[in-house]
């Protein structure tokens, strides 16, 4: 394996990303993700992506709001869209996680998605790495990840 300190997000990211538009309604959306076994979508307006949909969103928005399942998704996604470049580091990434608070960041290449990296996909890292690498990676990236959150919160 290379050394944990130079992996890039095209290494580790999840390639198949699935996005929809925003006239999808929440049933729609919930239904694909569902169906894919993901826990993230991408929203997308006129080929551009405007936001992201988390199964957290689904739990919170959805049921703190009650909105009818035929709304659009527009409504629950995340309008603020942080997003990384495939080409940076899992530092990097693990840095804007903690930093921005989340745990999703769609990556994107010359304005299109080509990917998504999770901090799922950074603790399955964790599993191939020597013993070097992560300690490494554990402590300079996946307890900054984990550290705004509590099952308490």
């Amino acid at each position: 394996m290379e050394n944990a300190k130079t992996i890039t997000i095209a290494d580790v990211m999840t390639k198949s990303v699935i996005s929809v538009d925003v006239s999808m309604t929440i049933n729609g959306a919930a239904k694909m993700m569902e169906d894919t076994k993901v826990g993230a979508i991408i929203v997308m307006e006129n080929n551009v992506p405007v936001g992201i949909v988390t199964d957290r969103d689904f739990t919170i928005k959805v049921g703190s709001h009650a909105y009818s399942i035929t709304d659009s998704i527009k409504k629950i996604m995340t309008t603020t869209l942080f997003s990384i470049n495939s080409d940076e580091s899992i530092r990097t990434a693990t840095d804007m996680m903690h930093q921005v608070g989340v745990r999703k960041l769609p990556v994107i290449d010359n304005d299109k998605v080509v990917g998504i990296i999770t901090a799922t996909d950074i603790v399955n890292l964790l599993a191939v790495c020597v013993e070097e690498d992560m300690k490494d990676m554990y402590f300079h990236s996946v307890v900054k990840i984990y550290s705004n959150y509590s099952p308490y919160n």
